[in-house]
């Protein structure tokens, strides 16, 4: 090797090692180690969507200062300067509503109703939040002890702790303060900004869910598909319950999906060619009031759009009985049991469904 050609490579390698040195001093520096996720920068043209279809893009200091202004002395404390309000003295301690706790600073969604359990703590406890993504977790080693921090993932605002103390299936205690939490009832519309702009939900009952489920998630712009319980009186129905007949609820798969890639006529038309829509209250070999074939829109275009679309099956000559599908309202939704969701995926088969092109 000549003197040149040793002197370039010499160059090189210290340049590659200061390199090197410098982001793990970064790294090293960083004031938070971040334990799930790693930290993104926000540019104009750049936005972050979680699974759940949230936009989680960090804010800026000026925006979080902006919605701060609305926080009370003691929700600032907590909030913004990481305090603990004081056990048992928060507002949603013994709260039962069914509803969905979102960010008291930037309204993100964080937790549901059907994850909040009594840990006797003193403060709110969940075992899992609405998606691992709005909940970011840092060591914290303050109070002369090493516990993990965490904090809403859009806006950094300090929501509590975590433990390894939890109920099943995630045996974790997501232990967060009253003050940084905002409790929606599930009758209401969750706040502006919560609900993803470009995704949007459907809801259909075709039988057994598993199988529907399954369909749906085969569909190209379906973000994602869930298995639960609508058009009940029970509030929170176990699969158990809604076996006996009596709840009044209907075995239902949730829809998230992207208008801009799959219209609602054309999920009602898979849904349509999914199952059989002649059977009243039994699908296959699944008899009872459960297994209906029925449609819950969520908005007033969805049913329209729903009623056009069975006044057009019963037209097309395509059946030759009479079409027993019905248009219910909309309700709370209650998702099923861990087990039941993405059943297919998780022990293989599938049920014996037509696909989506097939007729």
């Amino acid at each position: 090797m000549t003197p040149r050609l040793t002197s370039i490579v010499i160059a090189a390698s210290a340049a590659i090692f200061a390199t090197l040195l410098l982001a793990s001093s970064l790294r090293i520096g960083s004031e938070h180690t971040s334990m799930t996720h790693t930290a993104s920068t926000k540019t104009s043209d750049f936005r972050i969507r979680s699974e759940a279809g949230q936009d989680i893009t960090p804010l800026l200091p000026s925006q979080v200062e902006e919605l701060a202004k609305d926080l009370t002395d003691e929700e600032r404390d907590v909030i913004l300067r990481k305090g603990t309000e004081a056990p048992f003295c928060g507002n949603l301690i013994d709260n039962k509503l069914d509803g969905t706790y979102v960010c008291r600073l930037c309204k993100l969604p964080l937790f549901e109703s059907g994850s909040k359990f009594n840990s006797q703590s003193g403060w709110p406890s969940f075992f899992t939040p609405v998606d691992d993504e709005h909940v970011n977790s840092v060591r914290d080693d303050s109070a002369g002890m090493r516990r993990v921090e965490i904090l809403c993932t859009r806006c950094d605002a300090h929501l509590g702790h975590v433990f390894p103390d939890g109920p099943p299936p995630t045996g974790k205690r997501f232990c967060v303060n009253s003050a940084s939490l905002e409790f929606i009832n599930g009758d209401r519309p969750l706040p502006d900004g919560t609900v993803a702009p470009d995704t949007e939900f459907a809801y259909f009952a075709g039988g057994c869910f598993w199988g529907v489920e399954d369909r749906f998630q085969q569909i190209d712009g379906v973000l994602d598909a869930v298995s639960g319980y609508m058009g009940g009186s029970l509030e929170n129905p176990s699969y158990r319950a809604i076996c006996t007949g009596t709840t009044g609820h209907a075995e239902v798969v949730r829809v998230r999906y992207d208008p801009s890639l799959v219209t609602y006529s054309d999920l009602l038309d898979g849904f349509f060619t999914f199952h059989d829509p002649t059977q009243l209250n039994r699908q296959g070999p699944d008899f009872g009031t459960q297994y209906r074939s029925a449609v819950f829109p969520a908005t007033e275009k969805q049913a329209e759009q729903t009623k056009a679309g069975i006044e057009k099956l019963e037209q097309s000559g395509r059946f030759k009985t009479r079409i027993a599908t019905t248009i219910e309202p909309w309700s709370t939704f209650y998702a099923a049991e861990e087990y039941h969701q993405d059943y297919y995926a998780k022990n293989g088969g599938s049920c014996a469904l037509p696909g989506f092109d097939d007729e």
